[in-house]
């Protein structure tokens, strides 16, 4: 074996870690999220969670990356420690499929039909089916699918490098000795662990066995314990993750580690024992890449089943290991950029986050009318409070989203993301006229002044409206209802019209002596942002329509929403306009 026997090894290894990113893409994407739909209900049963797990991994195709996640879903406050541990152990059985997979690198038959099973032979067929799906589909689903046999075809073809690099080493003497420390189990559990830690990767560390064995000289009796060994090295992800988040994320990389921890004992002890005590012979016989996959789905299935109804105790062993500190974990985390390792899942948090961004500024302009007519400093401190947690949730929304739109995402993520992207602005300038409106009522406050009966009646039927126009806003946000947006505009236009008779007849007052030029100031003031509150309503829900088309062009859409939909708008209009009317 040589030095391009190594930098094949190598190489190969990078093509199949490559591949397995590339496919675990394609499969995340072609799910469209049907696996992360009610991510806190299906935790909260260990059994359901399990199998969620499972599922999960085979879709990411990586242990890791869902290991990776949970922290920073228990991070971020979106699952509760707890719920994580049937995940964890799902996710152990999952990853075994790639070794399956693999395993039919080992066929050997004349018969040309049995051949085309073997990875080296229908990879190439998978490669160029993918490179004309993804080059000729016009679907997104079949891109996906199509970016999916090309990742399983490059990590086939890095699974053929490592094992042409390693024929080599059955010929070799001091292989063969290097060998016979494997035969001690509790080196070969070393040697599993801190290879899988150093690569981070439980799937591509099996491949390497798998790989070697087909070298020849792997026996049983070296393989089982390196199997099990790489169940803990796996964990090295987990825990490098964990650094600097909560106590409670830190938990789950405990659970993690201890989970296969005491999964390797429970299997290695019994193991160990009954080989000293009956000398089994099968522990000398070579082992087949088949046979590795299939001690590695028996390894974690059988872990799984004994540790999984002890779930309670992980938890209270991860709660002593790891003691809570009074507040600490009251800290929030908004947006935790582990959660980016499954984007689907971090698709779905932003969105959560913004529409709590949508019924904080609604809530805070609410609010603002009542300081405009009582005013009280605590009222007006609350309000502030809520504006500069806008402020925060748009900085960190559109710092997040941007990290997002780096990551592959499938054509629904992607018109969320675009939503909220051009959304998020306007919700922050919500609040800011939030804090406009409760500063005049500050103003009238403080000079015991107060507008005339009739501007008063004015402004209680435009606040009617506007908070009517921020209601619909916040529904057609959070359930995409495209009527309910479509319903959005007219308002508006009737509330530009409320606006403007609201003026002239201020003006008429003003000229009969019946209001001030300071209180015209402010009037105006206030209907100013009760007008631009309306226009952001207005550019949210033209956002939800242009979402929904794939397509960003606000004017040409406010440009024909009135002739395209001719009836319905003029329908809608006077309605509005019936509704909210001021006299004169």
């Amino acid at each position: 074996m040589d030095i391009f026997s190594i930098i094949t090894l190598f190489g190969g290894l990078a093509f199949f870690i490559y591949g397995m990113n590339v496919m675990s893409a394609g499969l995340e994407k072609s799910s469209n999220g049907s696996l992360t739909k009610n991510l806190n209900k299906i935790t909260k049963n260990r059994y359901i969670a399990m199998l969620f797990g499972a599922g999960m991994t085979i879709a990411v195709q990586s242990s890791s990356a869902v290991t990776v996640m949970l922290v920073g879903l228990v991070n971020s406050g979106l699952l509760e420690f707890g719920q994580t541990i049937g995940v964890l152990m799902g996710s152990n059985i999952g990853t075994t499929l790639t070794a399956w997979i693999l395993s039919l690198a080992g066929i050997d038959s004349d018969v040309i039909w049995l051949n085309l099973l073997k990875p080296k032979n229908f990879a190439p067929i998978f490669a160029l089916i993918g490179v004309v799906m993804t080059m000729m589909g016009k679907k997104e689903k079949w891109k996906s699918l199509g970016s999916v046999l090309i990742g399983f075809a490059i990590l086939m073809f890095g699974m053929t490098l490592m094992s042409d690099s390693m024929e080599p080493l059955s010929e070799m003497p001091e292989f063969a000795s290097m060998l016979t420390a494997f035969s001690n189990p509790i080196i070969a559990v070393i040697i599993g662990a801190v290879f899988t830690g150093i690569i981070q990767s439980s799937a591509a560390s099996v491949a390497i066995l798998q790989a070697l064995s087909l070298a020849g000289g792997v026996t049983y009796g070296m393989a089982i314990p390196i199997i099990m060994g790489q169940n803990i090295g796996t964990c090295v992800t987990a825990l490098i993750s964990s650094i600097g988040v909560s106590r409670n994320a830190k938990k789950v990389a405990v659970v993690h580690l201890s989970f296969n921890i005491f999964g390797t004992l429970i299997c290695l002890i019994p193991f160990c024992l009954g080989d000293m005590i009956f000398n089994w012979e099968f522990t000398s016989w070579e082992i087949s890449p088949l046979m590795i996959a299939i001690i590695h789905s028996i390894f974690n299935v059988l872990t799984t089943a004994l540790l999984l109804p002890f779930a309670k105790q992980l938890e209270k062993l991860a709660n002593w290991v790891i003691k809570d500190k009074d507040g600490e974990n009251a800290k929030e985390v908004i947006l935790d950029e582990r959660t980016l390792s499954v984007p689907t899942i971090a698709v779905n948090k932003s969105f959560d986050v913004t529409v709590d961004m949508c019924m904080l500024a609604k809530d805070a302009f609410f609010k603002s009318i009542e300081q405009m007519r009582h005013f009280t400093e605590e009222g007006a401190a609350e309000i502030d409070e809520m504006e500069t947690r806008l402020d925060t949730l748009e900085d960190q929304l559109g710092t997040y989203m941007m990290k997002l739109t780096k990551i592959g995402v499938s054509d629904a993520d992607s018109k969320r993301i675009a939503k909220i992207l051009h959304t998020i602005d306007d919700f922050e300038r919500i609040g800011d006229h939030a804090v406009s409106v409760t500063e005049i009522g500050r103003e009238l406050h403080d000079k015991k002044t107060s507008f005339s009966s009739e501007a008063n009646e004015e402004l209680r039927i435009i606040s009617e409206a506007v908070k009517e126009i921020l209601n619909i806003t916040a529904e057609t946000f959070r359930t995409g209802d495209l009527e309910i947006a479509a319903a959005v505009e007219p308002l508006d236009k009737v509330i530009d019209t409320l606006i403007l008779t609201a003026k002239r007849k201020h003006i008429i007052r003003l000229q009969n002596g019946k209001c001030t030029k300071e209180l015209g100031f402010a009037l105006n003031d206030v209907l100013t942002s009760l007008k631009r509150t309306a226009d952001h309503c207005s550019n949210i829900a033209v956002a939800v329509i242009e979402a929904n088309h794939g397509t960003f062009d606000t004017h040409e859409y406010l440009h024909t929403v009135k002739i395209q939909n001719k009836e319905f708008f003029a329908a809608k209009y006077n309605e509005y306009l019936e509704r909210f009317n001021i006299a004169g």
